[in-house]
């Protein structure tokens, strides 16, 4: 765990430093202020790495997917700015700090998060060494992991489930596939793609991602029961405040962390079926999401 750790700041050193060059300070400064604000400093820059390795792990050059993985990073941070505004979550902490609205208010955070989203699209597409058939399939491939089909699809749904009512079956697993595993399953996916995948690699290791997925919202979910606003660097408990359905709520704590290791087993099945040339970073990853403290 420890090359996979020295590996990983690596590649969050990485990201970090093609972020800081696309978010130099622009007109209007207040704008490019609040978007850096919440899109530097301070991210694990899980979905970047895990793009970047799985080209790696194809025997590509990591480096071709960093535009994508840095749009894909801003389509993330963009979702937690608004995640964050009184109308939706409503929370002041995020990593550790004020939240974007807290910090600059809530027009120019609605603002950072619409220009966050919109700049992802112009890294993924600009001229570079990727095909230009390839840039529009891997556009097309975020486009929809973060859209209607995607992310904000699932945080609808998350607004309209009533605590009060019944659950029905299903419910809590499509919910979260949509609002949190999207963004995990499109940076396997676009990683895949730019690395060169067959169609059958591409299928194992979609399915290596969505059981990813469902992992890393179970701990998630763990997490906000039982971790701090040290640990988290966000309000925990917010789940329980706010009666939210969760995976331990729904299930207990218990059956819940099993699911999760049932779910981190069958992605490293998949995995192995993918019968890659360098699989070895992306089991270390499944490991390392599913046992974080954070």
């Amino acid at each position: 765990m420890q090359a996979f750790l020295s590996r990983l700041k690596t590649g969050q050193a990485h990201i970090e430093a093609a972020l800081q060059t696309a978010l130099r300070p622009h007109l209007p400064e207040l704008l490019w202020e609040a978007m850096a604000y919440s899109a530097l400093d301070g991210g694990k820059r899980i979905r970047p790495v895990l793009m970047q390795l799985t080209t790696e792990a194809l025997g590509a050059d990591p480096d071709l997917a960093t535009p994508a993985a840095c749009a894909l990073e801003l389509i993330h941070c963009y979702s937690l700015v608004h995640d964050d505004l009184p109308a939706l979550d409503n929370d002041d902490w995020r990593r550790g700090r004020p939240s974007n609205h807290r910090q600059f208010g809530e027009a120019t955070a609605i603002l950072a998060g619409d220009a966050l989203l919109t700049y992802a699209f112009e890294l993924c597409t600009a001229p570079g060494p990727l095909s230009a058939e390839v840039r529009i399939v891997v556009a097309h491939e975020i486009a929809r992991a973060a859209g209607p089909h995607g992310m904000c699809g699932g945080q609808m749904l998350d607004m309209q489930l009533d605590p009060r009512a019944p659950l029905g079956p299903d419910t809590l697993a499509h919910m979260y596939a949509l609002k949190t595993g999207q963004l995990l399953r499109v940076a396997v996916r676009c990683g895949a793609i730019i690395g060169g995948a067959t169609p059958a690699q591409l299928q194992a290791l979609t399915t290596y991602a969505e059981q990813l997925g469902v992992a890393f919202q179970i701990i998630d979910d763990i997490l906000d029961l039982t971790g701090t606003l040290d640990s988290l660097g966000k309000t925990p408990q917010k789940d329980v405040h706010q009666q939210k359905y969760t995976y331990p709520q729904v299930y207990g704590l218990a059956p819940a962390q099993e699911m999760g290791r049932a779910c981190v087993k069958a992605a490293l099945t998949a995995l192995h079926e993918a019968t890659l040339p360098a699989p070895e970073w992306l089991e270390a990853i499944a490991h390392y999401l599913t046992e974080r403290q954070a």
